[in-house]
């Protein structure tokens, strides 16, 4: 077995994949639409779903945003340089909101912005990339 994507529910499907293509760096690698029960898929991913795992962007026609929850905690990010990878994503216009150091209680250097809807996304050194809390 293997992880194949995890899939978030988006309230316009066009500004998430510019956030995940443009701020994030990853490809649209494909799109498609369900007339009949009125939603849209796209998938986006740093590689194709053959080798690698992914993101499903699900627009439900007419659904412009969803209550996160308190289950859901995050997507995380291997970046080779975190400082830098944040100022790009500040520079797109969009909003770290835990400035890049090392995580409570161990030395991993990790951040967090937010998508467009809200889903969070750790940002982690690849230098520290597997290693937990770096201890």
């Amino acid at each position: 077995m293997r992880l194949l994507h995890t899939m978030l529910r988006v309230g316009n499907l066009e500004r998430s994949i510019e956030f995940y293509t443009k701020v994030l760096g990853m490809k649209l690698l494909r799109q498609s639409e369900n007339t009949e029960y009125k939603y849209s898929l796209a998938f986006v991913g740093y590689g194709e779903e053959t080798d690698t795992s992914v993101i499903e962007l699900t627009y439900n026609w007419g659904v412009e945003s969803y209550e996160l929850g308190t289950a859901y905690g995050h997507i995380a990010l291997e970046t080779d340089d975190i400082y830098a990878t944040c100022d790009a994503i500040r520079a797109a216009g969009c909003k770290i909101t835990r400035e890049p150091g090392p995580v409570k209680g161990g030395t991993t250097v990790i951040a967090f912005l937010e998508d467009p809807d809200g889903y969070k996304i750790e940002l982690i050194d690849k230098k520290d990339a597997g290693k937990g809390l770096g201890k």
